[in-house]
């Protein structure tokens, strides 16, 4: 498939490209929530224009009262929020938490997805239990008890996670913690006792939580797939957290690079424009180049997602490995060829630096992906 969009796909990218720089820019959310010290980091009135939108429920299939799209629409959207550094659930609910649902019984989708396409609920994931991504290990422990499960264990950085109505959370029913099988993905309601969350701010101004399972007790119904057999499901999220990732670090990066050439048509030295330096325009042209490989393997990334390409794993890690270098590139050259002021609040340029850190170790930073392309290449 081409490495562009198509017609309809270039129609919706003008309309959340319109949408967000309106009513999700760095001024209204962003700075809006971060100011007043938000407990959500978020805007639930923002989240609700969403779904009027039909943002929320575009992975959402059409019997559930979503949109049915993929992957690649997915990615349309968290461009162009990453662009504007819109703060939302849409990665972690829209993308993430209904690729998982997708898997569901059809009572657990009734009684999750009407919430989600609505923009009335959000949904945080719940799998890393260290300092860094490492999905292969998974302690915490989900034995049998009665009809249901017992569940125990902790889960660190769950983006959102103590504003969220329900974690999809990850925990092992059976086997070694780093056994492929044995893994089993459970719907948590946020009301659940013996659950504990201690939410934190990342740097980004976004909130985290690290959340404690202390005997959580669950019924079958909570089960998402299959017991024991949740591994494929759970790699299916994953995958499309990452593509979706890769999508919103290319929009961090293109933000930043237009903030900067902005910057460098408006600064005078030595009286003359800083943009007419050929050494800076080489270093401007360099990123250029960057940033669109990168937007091409999150397109391609997306792509083979949706066509359930064989090598989409591949693919994915490739994307999310190359957009977070290219990301890093961007932001740090942006703040470089600002000067001093690069570093000031008052211009936004930092903040995207902020996003992009937060962004680049979620779900795995360029090592794990490198290492993980390297694996999955026989080397």
């Amino acid at each position: 498939m081409p490495l562009y969009l198509n017609e309809d796909q270039q129609m919706l990218a003008d309309t959340a490209s319109e949408f967000m720089s309106e009513q999700g820019s760095i001024e209204k959310q962003l700075r809006h929530w971060r100011d007043k010290g938000c407990k959500d980091g978020f805007g639930h009135e923002l989240w609700g224009q969403f779904a009027e939108m039909g943002f929320t429920g575009m992975m959402v299939d059409e019997d559930h009262g979503g949109l049915g799209m993929g992957h690649v629409e997915a990615g349309i959207v968290l461009e162009q929020i990453g662009r504007n550094l819109t703060p939302s659930p849409f990665l972690t609910s829209s993308v993430m938490a209904a690729s998982a649902l997708g898997a569901g019984s059809d009572d657990l989708k009734g009684r999750w997805l009407p919430g989600l396409v609505e923009g009335k609920s959000v949904f945080a994931i719940a799998v890393d239990e260290g300092p860094k991504h490492n999905p292969q290990e998974i302690k915490t422990r989900a034995e049998k008890s009665g009809n249901g499960f017992r569940l125990t264990g902790a889960k660190t950085f769950v983006i959102q996670g103590a504003s969220a109505d329900m974690l999809v959370v990850a925990a092992r029913t059976s086997g070694d913690d780093s056994d492929d099988e044995g893994i089993t993905l459970f719907a948590v309601p946020k009301d659940a006792a013996n659950m504990k969350q201690n939410p934190v701010r990342l740097v980004d101004s976004s909130m985290a939580s690290h959340v404690t399972f202390d005997g959580v007790e669950l019924d079958g119904d909570a089960v998402i797939g299959e017991v024991d057999g949740g591994r494929e499901v759970l790699n299916r999220m994953l995958n499309a957290g990452r593509a979706g990732a890769a999508a919103e670090g290319v929009g961090v990066a293109g933000g930043a690079f237009d903030r900067t050439t902005e910057y460098l048509k408006q600064r005078k030295q030595f009286g003359k424009l800083i943009g007419e330096f050929q050494a800076l325009q080489h270093r401007a042209a360099h990123l250029y180049s960057e940033l669109e490989i990168a937007r091409a393997t999150a397109i391609k990334a997306a792509q083979m997602l949706d066509e359930d390409a064989d090598k989409a794993d591949l693919m994915v890690s490739v994307a999310k490995a190359k957009v977070g270098k290219v990301a890093r590139l961007a932001v740090q050259e942006g703040v470089q060829m600002h000067g001093g002021i690069g570093m000031t609040d008052e211009y936004d340029i930092g903040l995207f630096m902020k996003r992009d850190r937060a962004l680049h170790e979620f779900l795995g930073d360029h090592y794990f992906h490198a290492d993980r392309v390297a694996k999955l290449s026989g080397y």
